[in-house]
């Protein structure tokens, strides 16, 4: 547990930016305005401008909105990462998630999912113990995704895993009108 929750990094003001920052940044936006995510790893100009394609082809690849977001979230609970579980909640509703299914993600893949969706859960919560999945998992996720979506399945988790280790050590902090992490499972 961190001593102080203060950002190790602020976000960089909009006077301090580059135009070349500037103009990467006007890019992107969450409910309309700049998110902290962003403005904070700007400082690491290069490196942001790489990353945020990787970032974005994520987002739109080939796993379906809801199940991808379904993932997202359970790496979010299993790092305990605010920050993501915050900015992801409200993609997860736009995705197709419910409020109810949000609720029981920190319960894993016994809290009442069909089938599929538990096994998606095990894989987050298996890529993130061990970095691998189980022949079990693997033959559910296999028998409804083809390959290009087992591939990118893990990279998924591993990037949000990444996300995660950054915002926290950088103590990014939520943006105004977010909410972190549910304090217990449902």
């Amino acid at each position: 547990m961190p001593e102080t929750t203060a950002p190790r990094v602020a976000p960089l003001p909009k006077h301090q930016r580059s135009p070349s920052a500037q103009a990467l940044l006007e890019g992107v936006s969450v409910a309309g305005s700049e998110a902290n995510i962003f403005t904070t790893l700007i400082r690491a100009e290069g490196l942001t401008r790489r990353w945020m394609p990787f970032g974005g082809k994520l987002l739109a690849g080939k796993l379906p909105p809801r199940e991808r977001e379904l993932l997202i979230l359970r790496t979010a609970w299993n790092c305990r990462a605010d920050y993501e579980w915050a900015q992801h909640t409200g993609l997860g509703l736009a995705a197709g998630l419910s409020e109810d299914e949000i609720a029981r993600i920190p319960a894993g893949p016994d809290g009442g999912w069909d089938p599929f969706d538990a096994a998606l859960l095990a894989a987050a919560d298996e890529l993130h113990d061990s970095c691998e999945l189980s022949d079990t998992i693997w033959n559910v996720l296999s028998s409804r995704y083809d390959e290009a979506q087992l591939i990118e399945l893990p990279m998924l988790v591993g990037h949000y895993h990444m996300v995660a280790m950054t915002l926290k050590t950088l103590r990014v902090q939520l943006d105004p009108g977010l909410t972190g992490l549910p304090t217990k499972p449902a």
